[in-house]
């Protein structure tokens, strides 16, 4: 049977995609939840909604979970920054993933594809950026790579298949609350909040609700242009110094100093010693030589006025959102 306006959420256990199947279920939207791993239920207790398994490297999972679907919110993919072999653990992953997710939705007969890309995927050479201004032509980092080829491609073969694609490109999503594990944004908070962030990096984060992120998804689903992309950030990054001080104003009584500025050379001697330690433990080190190169000192600011404008997307400002994750995350502690 198929049920009018069913929506297909991918990543259904992660940070957008759990609180995106939330929104959906709020406004009355039959949703089924897609998970890698259907084990893992517990992020849908007390959600009335189907929960299945799909994998974006498997595109049979993927036709089987769109069965009957109208609106498909892509939103699974590997986001991580670093990895032992990042182009086969992530670019390739990624680029398989887009070409399945669009493929599978043709062959499901799904009406619109929501496709959740990235900021990574946005040029800055000129500030604030804007979607109409192509994608990022830094091509240092895996990931990134990943999202601009991803999303590229996403959009060629939509058009070939003739099916309705839309791609939204959120920022460093937190809130006022997690299910799962915490994100990566989220863990940055957290690192500030267990004062594990000692020197001034000059990397700025560009912090959004990601509730208003689901928000912006489900924005896009029903109002956006097939063919367009939205930035769903807010207009004005914020450096890790000064989400510090926010943090400083919120409990003093943690004490946390300032990240001390340090030479540029000294941080890639800083990064590259963390490196050398990931290489021998296997996990992702807190900086790496390529953050610093790319990111020390970039200002990801947004011009966002086609999203407001064709969406009706308005966020809540960052400083708000920051001090929401902070308080949540401060609660986790203690009730831990």
């Amino acid at each position: 049977m198929t049920q009018k306006n069913l929506a297909l959420v991918t990543g259904a256990n992660g940070h957008l995609g759990n609180n995106l199947v939330r929104l959906l279920l709020d406004k009355g939207i039959p949703v089924r939840a897609s998970v890698r791993n259907i084990k893992n239920k517990e992020p849908f207790v007390g959600l009335d909604c189907e929960v299945v398994q799909s994998d974006i490297s498997d595109k049979n999972s993927l036709v089987r979970a769109l069965q009957g679907v109208e609106t498909f919110y892509a939103v699974g993919a590997v986001f991580k920054l670093w990895a032992k072999d990042p182009k086969k653990e992530i670019y390739d992953v990624n680029l398989q993933g887009t070409q399945n997710i669009v493929e599978a939705a043709v062959q499901a007969g799904v009406k619109r594809i929501v496709y959740v890309s990235s900021i990574a995927a946005l040029n800055y050479k000129q500030l604030p950026t804007k979607e109409s201004y192509g994608q990022n032509p830094d091509r240092r980092d895996m990931y990134y790579n990943s999202k601009n080829d991803g999303e590229k491609l996403a959009f060629e073969l939509a058009k070939k298949h003739n099916i309705e694609l839309v791609a939204v490109l959120p920022s460093a999503m937190i809130g006022s609350e997690s299910y799962g594990s915490l994100s990566v944004s989220y863990n940055i908070i957290n690192l500030i909040l267990k004062k594990e962030i000692p020197v001034e990096t000059g990397i700025t984060l560009n912090w959004i609700d990601v509730k208003d992120v689901a928000e912006g998804c489900y924005l896009a689903a029903t109002k956006g242009v097939n063919g367009e992309r939205y930035i769903l950030a807010n207009e004005k990054c914020t450096s890790i110094k000064d989400t510090t001080k926010i943090a400083q104003k919120l409990f003093p009584e943690l004490k946390i100093k300032l990240p001390i500025a340090v030479p540029k050379p000294l941080l890639f001697l800083i990064a590259w010693f963390m490196e050398l330690g990931s290489k021998l433990s296997g996990k992702a080190p807190l900086l790496s030589v390529k953050d610093i190169a790319m990111f020390s000192g970039l200002q990801q600011d947004f011009d966002i006025s086609k999203a407001r404008n064709d969406l009706g997307f308005n966020p809540k400002k960052s400083d708000i959102a920051i001090k929401e994750a902070m308080i949540y995350l401060h609660k986790q502690k203690g009730s831990h």
